[in-house]
């Protein structure tokens, strides 16, 4: 997405006073020209859970009791003062739980996609519904948030279905994750990794491998947060296009199994990819307390391992319990991006893991998809 795209005179309201800190001034600026792609939201789910989803009993104007609402999306806050957020451009997770699979997976995914659907047309002046790397530019030109759909719910969401895969496609879903925390009858998850649940595929399965492929031809992007270390390489020596991981981090740093291994960053670098940074404090830390730092941290151990190319912002607000100290909610993102800065990140590699590494990654999977969407290549399977 071009820098030079014209905003509104209110989108470029990122001066602050002369006393303040020049690190979050510049911060702002960046974001003023580069939109913060958010890898993973799970406000959806937060509107299931405390109003099943009706939305006539809540207002995104007013609600205190989450992570995300629009005054934060719109609002940093730097001390006493308030001033506007830049573009803030969220994947929101349509996630359902493992207790779903082989059950009501599907209908539970089908209204999370709709609710996000629903959010967008009842916030019209705020949310921008997109389905491609072009599309996010009309939203930035209107200084409006562009909403994006990762689906969470890994194989249970589409119950073992190509075509519920391609359905999902259809309406906007943008990357699967391959797992939870469950095995699907395609791919062993992250916890198979710690020893606490057994492996039931040694990675991949047959149809796993199958549906990597058919991701692929539709131009979904393959999201590996939540899948063992071996389904990682093993997606990796398949996919042809880049791989994501919405939500995770580096494990060198936090030893975490839902985090990345140095062997897996450096190929992530080496195909496209993009590792888009968790905030959640166990993975954080490996521990119950974080802080901002600790999150710049990963970000610095991507750079140094992989090069800023692969590095995102995975937020994952809205669906964990604890969040480090500085990154409360969406409204404090900024003062993480102001901390890279301060850490001697240039202008580029910021821009670049704000949302430039993403759009990237989402414009070459789309490239993969209209090489691959000849007849010959189509995918018939049920």
């Amino acid at each position: 997405m071009s820098s030079a795209v014209s905003l509104p005179v209110c989108a470029l309201c990122w001066s602050v006073s002369s006393g303040e800190d020049l690190y979050m001034t510049r911060a702002l600026k960046l974001m003023s020209e580069t939109p913060l792609i958010d890898g993973h939201n799970d406000l959806p789910w937060q509107l299931r859970e405390q109003f099943n989803n009706q939305l006539n009993k809540v207002d995104l104007n007013t609600l205190e009791t989450t992570h995300t609402n629009i005054p934060k999306i719109k609002t940093c806050r730097l001390g006493a003062q308030s001033i506007l957020f830049p573009s803030f451009f969220p994947f929101w997770s349509a996630y359902v739980p493992c207790e779903s699979q082989y059950k009501d997976a599907v209908r539970k995914t089908l209204e999370q996609i709709e609710v996000i659907h629903r959010m967008c047309q009842k916030y019209p002046k705020t949310f921008t519904f997109a389905t491609s790397s072009q599309g996010q530019g009309t939203a930035f030109g209107h200084n409006e948030t562009a909403s994006l759909i990762g689906v969470e719910g890994g194989g249970h969401s589409i119950d073992s279905s190509l075509g519920t895969l391609r359905t999902l496609y259809h309406l906007g879903v943008r990357y699967l994750t391959l797992t939870h925390s469950c095995n699907t009858p395609w791919a062993d998850n992250w916890l198979a990794d710690t020893g606490s649940e057994l492996p039931q595929h040694n990675g991949l399965s047959p149809s796993g491998k199958q549906l990597i492929v058919e991701m692929n031809r539709v131009g979904m992007l393959i999201d590996l947060s939540h899948v063992t270390v071996r389904v990682m390489h093993q997606v990796l020596d398949m996919s042809k296009a880049p791989v994501i991981f919405s939500h995770s981090s580096a494990f060198a740093v936090g030893p975490h199994k839902r985090n990345v291994p140095d062997e897996v960053l450096k190929r992530v670098n080496e195909t496209g990819g993009i590792v888009m940074v968790n905030f959640y404090d166990d993975e954080v830390t490996f521990s119950h307390t974080a802080t901002l730092a600790n999150v710049a941290d990963h970000f610095d151990h991507l750079r140094k391992v992989a090069g800023a190319g692969i590095v995102g912002f995975g937020g994952d607000y809205d669906g964990v319990e604890r969040l480090p100290e500085g990154l409360e909610d969406v409204s404090k993102v900024p003062h993480l991006v102001a901390e890279l800065l301060r850490r001697r990140w240039s202008d580029l590699e910021v821009k670049a893991a704000l949302g430039n590494n993403l759009l990237r990654a989402l414009k070459r999977a789309e490239e993969v998809r209209d090489r691959r969407s000849h007849p010959s290549h189509a995918d018939t399977s049920p």
